[in-house]
């Protein structure tokens, strides 16, 4: 692993862990380390999801990545050295599709090489509680790495990412690395079409007991789950409410959520970081485009502009005052923020 992956590696996250209030990583034993892997993650908060599984995975993946977001040289050769690679939609346009064999190609050959690639099955992201019909498109990176390479052993590693509040702050996550699923144990070169929807079962099955899963009545029993204030980052524990709901009479009032009541500490963090707040307030939070979005922009925000005002408060700090003071005084602000938003902030 280069030296400038591995420092970028843990400067972001350093910034995830002093973003969220809590991440919770488990499972990692259950990741191949000397075997091709597929990731297959549900997906819920954009940039997000791709950061919590590229630091904290163990394996250097590839990314499959929409191809809009590969605009010009500079970013293609920065979105490279990180091992990202465009995957084309409908939506960029119908004669784009055909560059997809040649990165289904390239994605063949990576796990050839005993590499692992991160693809998100359900090919769109969406903060519902449930996992969503799963597309085709990480089955035929798989069918055509049995094509070009039959005796492949592609280890196919499903991944929950269960969000308290993806769209609040301090937010929670809890990262679920479930047990690899052969795909060549499921694949049959006399059936493609039918090893295909098999493996597709089988990674969405995994994948529900690896997240909150919502089957039907999905906003009443959203709103039940929340009122019985239930912990999102235990989906097993959740899955198993939903059950029970389920064999119960269903209510048929949504019963209004607590609406969540400004505090003196909530106060106290805004105050403490007011321009950074107010960036985000008065200019980038009306830009997000989706509520998916919310919390990838305010993390980018947060992990560029934080460490500029810490290093503003110094530099005006020492222009006044000893070099000790300003650093002890920097020191304490960054603590007493890093304080509130693991033990205080809600």
């Amino acid at each position: 692993m280069s030296g400038l992956y591995s420092i970028v590696k843990y400067v972001v996250k350093t910034g995830l862990y002093g973003y969220h209030k809590k991440i919770v990583i488990s499972g990692l034993e259950n990741i191949p380390k000397d075997k091709p892997v597929l990731f297959l993650p549900n997906h819920q908060s954009a940039l997000i999801d791709i950061l919590l599984i590229a630091t904290d995975c163990n394996r250097k993946p590839f990314f499959l990545t929409r191809s809009d977001v590969f605009n010009g040289k500079f970013l293609k050769r920065v979105f490279s050295y990180f091992q990202m690679l465009p995957i084309y939609r409908m939506r960029d346009g119908r004669e784009t599709l055909t560059n997809n064999s040649f990165i289904f190609d390239t994605c063949a050959e990576i796990l050839n090489d005993g590499n692992a690639i991160v693809i998100f099955p359900e090919a769109n992201h969406n903060l519902q509680r449930r996992v969503r019909p799963l597309s085709k498109g990480f089955t035929r990176i798989i069918m055509r790495s049995f094509e070009l390479y039959p005796n492949l052993d592609i280890q196919l590693v499903p991944v929950g990412l269960n969000y308290k509040n993806a769209v609040h702050f301090p937010d929670q996550v809890a990262v679920r690395y479930g047990k690899p699923i052969s795909a060549k144990s499921l694949f049959n070169v006399k059936a493609i079409n039918q090893s295909s929807q098999i493996i597709k079962d089988s990674v969405a099955l995994a994948l529900k007991e690896l997240t909150t899963h919502i089957e039907n009545e999905y906003d009443l029993t959203l709103n039940r789950l929340m009122n019985d204030k239930v912990n999102f980052l235990n989906p097993s524990e959740v899955n198993k409410t939903i059950l029970s709901y389920s064999q119960q009479q269903q209510h048929i009032e949504i019963i209004p959520v607590d609406q969540e009541k400004t505090d003196f500490f909530k106060l106290l963090f805004e105050v403490l970081n007011f321009p950074i707040v107010t960036l985000w307030r008065l200019w980038l939070k009306p830009k997000v485009p989706e509520a998916e979005f919310m919390g990838t922009f305010r993390f980018a925000l947060a992990f560029i502009c934080y460490p500029i005002y810490l290093l503003t408060i110094f530099l005006i700090l020492f222009y006044f005052f000893p070099l000790a003071l300003a650093l002890v005084i920097t020191g304490l602000l960054t603590f007493l923020n890093v304080f509130l938003v693991k033990y205080v902030l809600r």
